[in-house]
């Protein structure tokens, strides 16, 4: 498979040890960009091939992140596969590795030492809790540090938290790897050095919890779990509409919440009622707010407040399930070719003015073994150039 000849990243050589999903999301997105990622597997392959089988017999989750990349089966406890893989490196660009704790040390992928022979090099290392501290040894999978964060504490309904319907850890991780990556290569065109990564899930998360953490250190509580309401602004909450179905409203400033006094509630003097004036103020009376949204809200079928609130201009979504989203009239797709045959996922987020960016096929395991074992094999440079 050849990278993308036109892409921003054509030339950089990626290597990746990779499994489950933050590191894999990390290096789909360089390969969108046109980077060549070889991905080493295993011999049983990549465990999140076997999270399911729903993508005519290929996993969802591996699907959506191993598009553009070369798969290479290796045992890297064997010395001749270890010193492949020790080849590649030498000519990479980039490596990434999201191993259980200790296991790339103990495979001889120290980070530092791999810079050390490869100044050029930018490595990246994804962990559960990082590089040191009491819990660096501890295997960490997204669901544990959901809880281990708090972020499911503030997740749910008052009387039960909940883990987020996504992997918001490991996803979060892999948008920072992206990120991180891409920083320390610009910086390399600079200096004309590489630069050690080193990145956690729990430190992801912990991130993104910054405001619930201050309301608790510095406002003496942490917001409340409050199900489809936001805990700290109001009215921004699902509500119950007449025929059936949730509308979303945000209400974010006072100018906004005057014309849905007038224009939906139909009674402009909420505005200024001082149950009402200011988001605390209707934060505290939340049920009486809740009732008039809710009586005014009744009135209505989801297309006819829809226009209603349009007309005000106030911010509104529908509460969709997951057939909402297929069928969603903003939904953009693209198409990429598997195993299985070509399938229509969804289309990655940015949107480039100067063309679109197919996205190249998801690997079989192993696909690209024999290729990739007789160009390193032999010890000679890869003939992908450097990037910079």
């Amino acid at each position: 498979m050849s990278a993308n000849a036109d892409g921003p990243l054509a030339g950089l050589l990626v290597v990746s040890v990779e499994q489950a999903v933050a590191a894999p999301f990390a290096t789909s997105r360089l390969a969108d960009a046109g980077a060549r990622v070889i991905k080493i597997e295993r011999p049983e392959g990549d465990f999140a091939r076997a999270y399911d089988h729903v993508v005519g017999g290929e996993c969802a989750w591996f699907v959506w992140l191993n598009r553009g990349k070369e798969s290479v089966v290796l045992d890297i406890k064997d010395a001749g596969d270890n010193a492949l893989l020790q080849r590649m490196i030498a000519h990479a660009d980039v490596f990434v590795q999201n191993l259980a704790p200790g296991a790339a040390g103990r495979a001889g992928l120290d980070s530092a030492e791999l810079r050390r022979r490869n100044p050029r090099l930018v490595t990246c290392d994804i962990s559960g809790y990082g590089e040191s501290g009491p819990y660096a040894a501890m295997k960490a999978y997204d669901f544990l540090i959901q809880c281990e964060s708090g972020i499911a504490s503030v997740t749910g309904t008052p009387e039960s938290a909940s883990r987020v319907g996504v992997s918001v850890c490991d996803i979060g991780a892999g948008l920072n790897a992206y990120g991180a990556i891409l920083e320390a290569v610009l910086a390399r065109h600079r200096t004309g050095r590489g630069g050690g990564i080193a990145l956690s899930l729990f430190d992801g998360m912990a991130d993104w919890m910054t405001v619930p953490l201050l309301h608790l250190e510095h406002g003496g509580k942490a917001p409340a779990r409050t199900g489809l309401r936001h805990a700290m602004i109001a009215p921004y909450g699902a509500y119950p509409v007449g025929c059936g179905g949730q509308m979303v409203i945000a209400i974010q400033n006072e100018r906004e919440w005057a014309r849905f006094c007038e224009a939906i509630l139909g009674d402009a003097s909420l505005a200024t009622d001082a149950r009402f004036a200011g988001h605390p103020a209707r934060l505290a009376n939340r049920p009486e707010m809740d009732a008039l949204i809710a009586a005014a809200f009744a009135r209505h079928d989801m297309d006819s407040l829809a226009a209603a609130l349009g007309e005000a201009q106030i911010a509104f979504g529908r509460l969709n399930e997951v057939s909402g989203l297929s069928a969603h009239p903003q939904l953009r797709r693209a198409a990429v070719a598997t195993s299985a045959g070509t399938v229509e996922i969804v289309a990655p987020p940015a949107r480039h003015d100067d063309a679109d960016r197919p996205l190249r096929p998801v690997p079989a395991l192993g696909e690209h073994s024999a290729a990739i074992r007789a160009e390193f094999g032999s010890g000679e440079v890869s003939s992908d150039e450097s990037a910079d």
